[in-house]
């Protein structure tokens, strides 16, 4: 075949380009429906403070049960427990963001133990077959509730 019979090459980024598209419209879809996605742990924490501190700040102004309170002394006192929270947690969080990626993976993977022990109870609690109900470590005595 000559050059000017072959067909053109295809574009080897074509299909790559085409996905990373379709992946930007997909998560510009979902930011649209769900809001942004979350951030790293640490990111979520400081997002945390900030909302803490944002409501607790708006319990001492207007009409609310704390504002009349002291008045500026609990605010005051408040702000400053606030404050030191954040001196706190934040140099972690600057210094070892990872470590909230790590907290957060550790705290599923118990949730998930979690699940599993109680999935397993709740089935031998609710088997309906004698032999299922004696499966306990002691003995086991039936009792009419009737």
């Amino acid at each position: 075949m000559s050059e000017a019979t072959e067909p053109p090459a295809p574009d080897a980024d074509a299909w790559a380009e085409a996905c990373a598209e379709d992946l930007a419209a997909e998560k510009a879809r979902r930011r649209a429906q769900y809001g942004s996605e979350p951030g790293s742990a640490a990111e979520e924490l400081r997002k945390l403070l900030d909302a803490v501190t944002d409501k607790v700040s708006g319990l001492f102004e207007g009409p609310s049960p704390l504002s009349g309170l002291s008045g500026f002394a609990a605010q005051g006192a408040v702000q400053q427990l606030i404050s030191q929270a954040k001196s706190a947690v934040e140099p972690v969080i600057e210094r070892n963001p990872e470590v909230f990626d790590h907290l957060a993976a550790a705290g599923s993977e118990l949730l998930a133990a979690y699940r599993s022990a109680v999935e397993g109870h709740e089935r031998r609690w609710t088997a309906t077959d004698d032999r299922k109900r004696d499966e306990g470590t002691g003995p086991t005595e039936h009792i009419d509730l009737d």
